[in-house]
């Protein structure tokens, strides 16, 4: 029998402001990623020069962000929250309606299938916290160089809004980029997928038909069950080129 460690997970507050916004289930590493990505993928700032300084205080469970414009207060609290589904659960301000507003994805990078599939080998290879203890989630970042960066969590859209912090406070061009992540891919997630401005998203696994529709909307190619020498093409941009040999190892939505 293998034993593994159990994952963490810690109720962390966000404030931005003064102002508590929520309290999240995160796994305390790259949590000032996570403040950036969640704060762009929710509307709060839109570039990480808006953020004055995050401070994470483990004694108190709860990350302090200052912003230097600070926020419409009103707007936001008025606004509904939206419950994300799935371990780590958090909350998102954006509806479906909200997302379908967000700008349309024009332009990316092409990449073959099996270059994909190659990638989301390394990435599970180098996701320390999920070989550590077999149950975290991951999402990881692939540049134009080929270079992958990972960040992982207790849940899926957390490990996504971290990913999204890291490419925000490093400058790295959206439309160069490629997100996989280990999780479902639903509505909330291709919401911060999309308005990041990513233009392929792939998955180990499925994605929501919900998130389909958005997806095929916003012009953004979904790519699920990268196992292997398989795939399930959900949604096609002409972004991702079909070059396995079986081709009854892809599926078409």
């Amino acid at each position: 029998m293998i034993q593994k460690g159990c994952p963490d997970e810690y109720p962390i507050s966000l404030v931005v402001n003064g102002y508590e916004i929520a309290v999240f289930q995160l796994t305390k590493h790259n949590l000032v990623d996570w403040a950036y990505g969640y704060l762009f993928s929710e509307g709060f700032i839109q570039t990480a020069s808006e953020v004055e300084s995050v401070i994470f205080s483990e004694e108190m469970g709860s990350i302090h962000v200052t912003l230097l414009n600070g926020f419409n207060e009103e707007e936001m609290f008025s606004k509904k929250k939206h419950y994300t589904a799935g371990c780590g659960r958090g909350v998102t301000f954006f509806s479906m309606t909200d997302v379908k507003n967000f700008e349309k994805v024009s332009n990316g990078t092409s990449h073959k299938l099996s270059y994909l599939l190659k990638k989301r080998s390394e990435f599970a290879q180098n996701s320390p916290l999920y070989l550590e203890t077999g149950g975290m989630h991951g999402a990881c970042i692939i540049d134009e160089a080929g270079s992958i960066t990972v960040r992982e969590d207790i849940g899926r859209h957390n490990a996504v809004d971290k990913i999204i912090g890291y490419a925000l406070r490093n400058s790295l061009p959206p439309e160069r980029l490629v997100l996989l992540t280990t999780g479902r891919v639903s509505y909330e997630m291709l919401s911060k997928a999309a308005k990041f401005g990513f233009p392929i998203i792939g998955s180990r696994t499925a994605a929501t038909k919900q998130a389909v529709q958005l997806a095929k909307y916003l012009n953004i190619e979904v790519i699920g069950y990268l196992r292997g020498k398989m795939a399930n093409i959900y949604t096609s941009t002409g972004r991702v080129q079909n070059d396995l040999i079986k081709e009854s190892a892809v599926e078409m939505h």
